[in-house]
């Protein structure tokens, strides 16, 4: 099953938590990890709200060989990430949080993958699978 939300308000974010947790409980996540998961699209859906204002979260269920997890992909047309990097290091923050974000992200998660072009928007993809 492929879910896709669109982000626009912050409705969107908790409809968007809640449609992956379900798929995360269908997939076969414990309780734990449906959390972690839930954690980790809120976090897109609220940068995509926080910094783009339009965008959407993608959910689906992901097969490899003789593993099965759980893909979320966000993606907006916002003004896209100037340094990756540097948005992937603790503690960075363009909002005034406490810039736990994207770094949270790559923590939960078992891969992470952002493409983003100044001007263009931003894709964040991130693979979490069932052990």
């Amino acid at each position: 099953m492929k879910s896709t939300i669109n982000i626009t308000t912050e409705w969107d974010i908790v409809t968007a938590r809640e449609i992956g947790r379900n798929e995360a409980k269908r997939i076969g996540f414990d309780t734990v990890n449906q959390a972690r998961i839930a954690t980790v699209i809120s976090e897109l859906a609220r940068n995509i709200y926080l910094y783009a204002s339009v965008g959407t979260i993608t959910i689906e269920k992901i097969d490899c060989e003789n593993s099965v997890g759980i893909a979320i992909t966000a993606t907006d047309e916002g003004p896209g990430i100037e340094d990756v990097r540097k948005v992937m290091q603790d503690g960075f923050s363009t909002s005034g949080s406490i810039g736990a974000g994207l770094p949270g992200v790559k923590r939960l998660t078992d891969e992470i993958e952002i493409q983003s072009q100044l001007g263009e928007g931003t894709t964040v993809r991130v693979n979490k699978w069932l052990r």
